[in-house]
């Protein structure tokens, strides 16, 4: 542990790639019709959400996220090559299957549960890449 270096910036930075990975994701262009479908969300519902304090606890969850990859991650031998496999065998194997734990328990769909666990494996991926290669 003592070799291991935080560059805070890049910790910032990684959440926000997850972040705004997110606003793709869940945009027209990719999951939204899908999403909302497996959800039962109509629009109607989802503007009744108070979008600043998702957005903002959203940032704040995906801030302690790519902080603690940074600890598995923040050793200087760590490049983005390793990084990002580092971050997809922890978005893969314990972020997505423990959402697909839990959908299998709360009867959801495959479909949903892909969609989320692989909005989590790609953003622990990017996060990844970008904490090994920005020391």
């Amino acid at each position: 542990m003592e070799n291991v270096h935080l560059n805070h910036l890049a910790i910032i930075a990684a959440a926000a790639s997850a972040f705004l990975l997110g606003s793709v994701w869940w945009s027209p262009i990719l999951f939204e019709k899908a999403w909302k479908e497996e959800c039962g969300f109509s629009d109607e519902f989802l503007k009744k959400g108070n979008m600043a304090k998702i957005f903002g606890l959203s940032f704040v969850f995906l801030l302690v996220m790519s902080y603690n990859l940074a600890f598995f991650v923040g050793a200087p031998e760590i490049k983005a090559g390793m990084g990002a496999m580092y971050g997809f065998l922890t978005g893969f194997g314990w972020v997505a299957m423990g959402i697909f734990v839990l959908g299998l328990f709360e009867r959801k769909t495959w479909r949903y549960m892909f969609i989320n666990a692989g909005y989590m494996v790609v953003s622990f991926t990017m996060m990844g890449a970008i904490l090994g290669a920005w020391k």
